[in-house]
Order: C-alpha cells, then structure tokens, then sequence
C-alpha cells in the first residue's frame, strides 16, 4: 500500500455538505421521533428518485417519510429503534415518480451534538429495485421447479400404483395423492352404471351390458338442505324449465373429449349420469370433508375403445354445512392450470392401465380355460394310485402346449399320454388340443403304443399343424393276478419316462424316435413292468429345463431327486419332485404319477415325505370318492389317526362344491402338526351356509358335521371361494 505522504488534510463543513449534497444516493437529514421527524434537508438525488422537494415534505405533517412507504415488514423493530436513539436499516417498497414500485435498502443514523443529545437523524437509501426482482424471479423459478418436481414425483407414484392393479385399493391411494393437489378426487367406473370404484376387479369381466347409465338415486337431504338446485319455477309460459346438459354422458359417450365443468346446484333428469354424480358427489364430499361442492371438474379415463370411468376432482368451491363459503369458492374452480394438467395425465394414465388389466385377465381367462377344458383333471385307475399335475409358465398368458390325458380304456388296460407342443401362446394351445384328441381317438381303436404314434404321424402329416411337437405314449394292462401291470410305450422326440423301485430309478430310453409327424419309418414300442410299491413317472421339459444348464445335466438331477423320494403315495412322490424341481419354473411342467399301491410297505409313516397334497377333481358326484381316497392315502403315509373324520369332513366340502359350485375343484391338505387342515375352492363365490336340514328332503346337514368335527371357515379365492376345515386332534 502507497502512504499518502504528510499530514492529511482535515475535511470542512463545506466540503462534507457539498460531497452529501452530489452523492449517488438520496440523503436527506431529519428531526427526532419525538418531533415527528420533520425532513429537514434532502439532497439533489433524493429529489429526482422521489420527485418531491423538501418544502413538499414540510406540508406532509407528522412522519412525512411514511407517505412515501408503500410496504415497510419490519415497521416496528424500526420505529422501536428510532424511538429509543439506536441506528436502523430496513427493507421498505415505495412508489416511483413514474408510479413504478420500487425497493430501497434504507439506513438511518442518529447525528449527536456536542453535549450528546441526538437532535437530528441522517438517512440514507439504496436502489435495490433490480435485486429484489432477480431474487423474485429466482424464488419463482425455485418454486415452479419444485412444483414441477412434486407434480412428476406424484405420477410416478400413481403409475407404480397403476402397476398392480390386483391391489383393491390402487384407484382409492391414487386419489389420496391428487388429494395434495385438489381437496378431493375419486374414480368412478362405468359398466352398466356408474359406480364409485376404490379399486379394480380386474377378475370381474365387464358385463357388456352398454356405457349408458340409468340408475336413479334419490336427491340427498344434505344437498337440498345446503347449496342444492333451487326449486324449479315455471316460466312464464307455465312450463318447466329445460334440464342441462347431460355433459357427463356426453363423456362416457365419447362426444366431448373434456374435461368438462358440473355445476352441482344445476337441474338434471333424474336418470340422468349427471344427476346421479352430482347426487352421489355431494353426498361423498359432504361425508369427508364437511363441505358442500358447487361445481366438480369431470376427467374422463379412456380405454382404447371406450371411456371407462370417470376421475372427478372437487377444486375447493363450494360451501360448508353452516353456509359459509369453503376454501376457494366461487362459481368455477380457480387453480394453476399445471393442476388440471397432473389430473387429466393421471386420468389418462389410470385409463390406458385398467384397459390393460382387464385385456390381459379377458386373455388369461379364455386362454387358461382353453387349456383347462384340454387337459384332463385328476383321473381315478381302480388298482393305481395315479396324480397328475399342470402349471403353465407364469411369465407367460398361462397357456402352454404342454399336455398329458389318462384314458382308462378297458377294464385292466390305462393309457398313458405326455406331450409338448413347441410355443407358449393360444396357437399352441390349439396344437395340443388338436393332438389330443387324435391320440385319444387312436388310443381307444388300436391296442399297441407304436402303431398308435403311426396314425397319429400320418393324420398330423395331413392336418398341416403349424407347431413341432414330442410325445410319450404308453399303456399299462394289469396282469392275470394282480401283482403287477406290464407297461408298453413309445417315445416320439419326448424325455424317457422313469420307472422308481426301491430307490433305484431306470429311464425308459426304449423306442425312441423323432417329432411327432416326422416318423419316416415304422415307431417301435418298448416293454417294462411294473410291481408292488412301484413308481412311474411322466414329465415334460419344464421339470428339469434351466438356463443356466443343458438339459443332459436337469435330466441327470431328476434321476438324483427320484432315487432319494421318501413319500410312498403318488401325490407325495409329486409334492416332493416339485418342492425340489421346480420352485422356480421356467417352462410349463406337466407331471403324471403313478404309482402300484404296496399294502405293506404303506403302512408305515412317511416322516420325511411333504405335509402338503393338492389335487385338481372335475365338478362332478364321482370326485366325492376320489377326494375320500385321496385323504384317506394321505392320512395314512402321514400316519394321522383322524382319518374317518377327514373322509367325513372331505366329503361334505367337496359335495357342496360339486352341487352349488361351477368349474374344477381344488383340494388341498396341509399337516399342521396340531391337525390336519382341509380346503377346498370352487369357481361359486357364494358362501357357505349351515342349515337345519332341506324341508321335504334329505340333506342339509353337511355344514352341521363338519362344525362338529373341526373348526372351519372361508374366504374369496380369485373368482370363487375357499372352504377350509381344521380337524380337532382326537385322543
């Protein structure tokens, strides 16, 4: 740093006034607080930024400076410190010249005299017009950036609720989040009527019965007591006056796109979709939060063909119960357009979702009853223990070509079928039922599994089926005297067989040959037997195929698995293979156990064998004994001791499936360790009831016997219910 040399200068009195005289920024100099701050002198510039004179300021009374304040938020610290003699600065807005609003940095200092006593305060004010704005503008730019943020923020949330829609609740929480947004929000969906919808029934088809809604609601006593329509007066002409618009049918029609505005207190047709919303609305919004609406914005959430429902947001306007106004009353909504934008997205977005879902349950219905009413349900041999088993790739639309089929084709002789048609889709479904039946017809026409594959071979040659497919086929007839069953098959491209007999397995690789329809020489047929307490097993590549390996070593880990199972009925050899195999499936699996019961050995109790057994029984009055069998076998490899009362209990839920339900019934036994635990579901979702009998008629009495046999009880299961039982321990 330069030292300026020599003593400096001391400054005048002049020189000072004549520098606070030229300075950039308004000065002006004034009284005490106790005078009222008279302005006693100003400068040049404080004249030109406010436009007035110092001899104006004298005529403005009292606080002069006050009159040039437009907003001051920090009045009164200032004042205090004015009052009290300490120096202050503050923030103040004031008006320009020109009119303008502008914004000063205003500082004030008390001037002591000689003996102490302030008599006179020097201000001083800086411009900071343009400083104010650029924070402004930052603070807006922060503010949109952040609403833009929480707007995206929200449709993500609602599109990852849209993601699931099996969750019942999924429409109800997407409203709970505009809710942020508008002060009410809800779905209603449109199939026959409109309806208020917490979620999707994604399992319920729609009816097909027409968008046009003609409910009649009666008008709500809160709606005409508080901000109703006003009664309809005749005209002059003596006539009624013409109802509005029906702008919501026009929505659920596809004439207007919208959204559009309901006024709520508007005169409506009785069956009218306006009239029920606005109805069903008031009645809703009142409910929740005590206010009634005067006007609704209506989104309609489109599918591809048709509106599906409707998203309707309440904006604020309206009234509370005791008549005053609510938050943002008026007679339309007055929100930031970005509101209406979030809603009408999330409209869209929830449309183009439930359309999905219900395309996609319409495709897994009609494709999984296909494969349903193709494949065979758990088939009853008289001297076999047979169990079969289907599960499509779940990554898939649950349709396969996997088949299997167990014909009982005379008394003493069993055909046995397992095959796999190359694809997972309808047109592989189709193939597998085509092949089916033409196996079948053959099965029963011709004694001898190659000569069977032959025709079948020719016939596939002529049919022009588009999908490669591989088969096992087999036959088992029973021997003279009953101890064991003579087995012939034939293998076209299909994985062999396993035949199980005390802990040895052997793959029956014989008569093997190429795809179905591709046999360009006479099929072989192989022979094996099958004993007492023996097990043969039929699978499709689904079992053992992986990614992660070739199919060589899944096959190699299959015979592994089948030499270490401990169950001794079919079902438990299943259950076993499964837990072991395929808990995580990539490709259907088709299974078919069978097993030559062993009095002897199955007697004993199978300690290590799975506690849990599922069959698939057709809805027909044979079932009834099948299910009796079936728990009867289980109880005894588990070594359970209320076998008569499961027979009973299993009885009776399965005959109430059989006469009140529809489509395939699921068994299934689980045990609990503390008693064995029946269900049973059916495709009837109506529940249960206990009854003292059928007057005029035996029955009636199932539900009786079994609340005295066990605890029981039931729930909804997909389309149908569960009946579940727990059988009481017995001494």
């Amino acid at each position: 740093m330069t030292e300026i040399p020599g003593p400096v200068p001391p400054v005048s009195d002049h020189m000072l006034g004549a520098a606070l005289s030229d300075a950039i920024l308004p000065v002006f100099v004034t009284g005490t607080w106790d005078e009222g701050m008279p302005v006693l002198w100003v400068n040049a510039e404080f004249t030109r930024t406010t436009g007035i004179r110092v001899d104006e300021l004298k005529t403005r009374g009292t606080h002069p400076l006050l009159s040039l304040v437009g907003a001051d938020p920090d009045r009164e610290p200032g004042q205090t410190a004015l009052r009290e003699g300490r120096p202050t600065e503050r923030m103040i807005q004031g008006l320009r010249p020109d009119g303008a609003i502008g914004w000063w940095h205003v500082t004030m200092s008390p001037i002591p005299e000689d003996d102490g006593v302030v008599r006179h305060w020097l201000g001083a004010a800086t411009d900071v017009s343009s400083y104010v704005e650029r924070h402004a503008a930052q603070l807006a730019s922060l503010e949109v950036e952040r609403r833009e943020r929480a707007d995206l923020d929200l449709v993500a949330q609602t599109t990852e609720l849209l993601g699931d829609l099996e969750y019942p609740y999924a429409l109800r929480d997407i409203a709970d989040l505009l809710r942020a947004l508008v002060p009410w929000a809800g779905f209603y969906l449109n199939d026959d009527g409109l309806v208020f919808a917490d979620g999707v029934d994604v399992a319920s088809p729609p009816s097909g019965r027409g968008r046009r809604h003609a409910r009649y609601v009666p008008e709500t006593p809160v709606l005409a007591r508080v901000g109703g329509p006003p009664p309809v007066e005749p005209d002059v002409h003596g006539q009624n006056p013409a109802p509005s618009v029906d702008q919501v049918q026009d929505l659920l029609d596809g004439v207007t796109d919208g959204p559009v505005l309901l006024e709520l207190d508007g005169h409506y047709p009785a069956h009218s979709a306006s009239g029920w919303l606005r109805r069903d609305l008031v009645r809703r919004v009142v409910e929740e939060t005590g206010a009634v609406p005067r006007s609704v914005v209506v989104h309609a959430v489109a599918g591809r063909r048709r509106v599906l429902g409707l998203l309707v947001s309440w904006h604020g306007a309206g009234l509370h119960l005791d008549g005053t106004p609510a938050s943002g009353a008026g007679a339309t909504p007055s929100e930031p357009q970005h509101v209406f934008t979030v809603v009408e997205v999330v409209a869209r977005r929830a449309g183009t979702a439930i359309d999905n879902a219900r395309l996609y349950a319409r495709e897994h219905r009609l494709a999984e009853a296909l494969q349903r009413a193709m494949l065979p349900e758990q088939a009853e041999v008289p001297g076999l223990d047979v169990w079969t088993y289907y599960a499509p790739n779940a990554e898939h639309a649950q349709v396969g070509g996997d088949w299997y089929d167990v014909l009982q084709i005379s008394d003493g002789t069993v055909g046995l079928v397992v095959g796999d048609v190359v694809g997972h889709d309808v047109e592989a479904a189709a193939a597998m039922g085509q092949l089916r039946s033409v196996v079948r017809s053959y099965a029963f026409e011709l004694a001898t599994p190659g000569v069977v594959v032959d025709r079948v071979d020719q016939l596939v040659t002529g049919m022009r089926i588009p999908r490669s497919a591989s088969m096992v086929y087999a036959t088992l007839q029973q021997g003279p005297d009953g101890e064991s069953w003579d087995i012939r098959y034939t293998r076209a491209g299909h994985l062999p067989p396993l035949l199980l007999r005390g802990g040895q397995v052997t793959q029956l690789a014989g008569a093997g040959g190429s795809l179905i329809g591709f046999g360009s020489r006479p099929r072989e047929t192989a022979r094996a037997e099958l004993r007492r307490g023996d097990v043969l097993l039929f699978y499709t590549d689904g079992l053992i195929e992986r990614r992660d390996r070739s199919l060589k070593v899944g096959l190699d880990a299959l015979v592994e698995t089948s030499g270490r199972i401990t169950a001794r009925d079919a079902a438990g050899v299943g259950e076993e293979l499964l837990s072991r195999l395929a808990d995580a499936p990539e490709d259907d699996v088709a299974l078919v156990v069978v097993r030559m019961p062993d009095p002897v050995a199955d007697g004993e109790v199978q300690p290590l064998s799975p506690r849990s057994r599922r069959w698939l029984l057709p809805s027909e009055p044979p079932s009834i004994g099948r299910a009796r069998h079936a728990v009867l076998r289980t109880c005894q490899a588990w070594g359970l001791p209320e076998s008569a009362a499961a027979e009973l209990v299993v009885s009776e839920l399965v005959a109430n499936g059989v006469l009140h339900g529809w489509g395939n019934i699921a068994l299934r036994l689980f045990d609990t360790g503390d008693g064995l635990r029946i269900e049973v579901e059916d495709s009837n979702p109506a529940p249960p009831v206990t009854t003292d009998g059928h007057p005029n008629r035996l029955g009636g009495f199932g539900m009786q016997i079994v609340e005295r046999l066990a605890d029981w009880g039931w729930r909804p299961a997909g389309s149908g219910k569960l009946v579940w039982a727990k059988l009481r321990p017995t001494d």
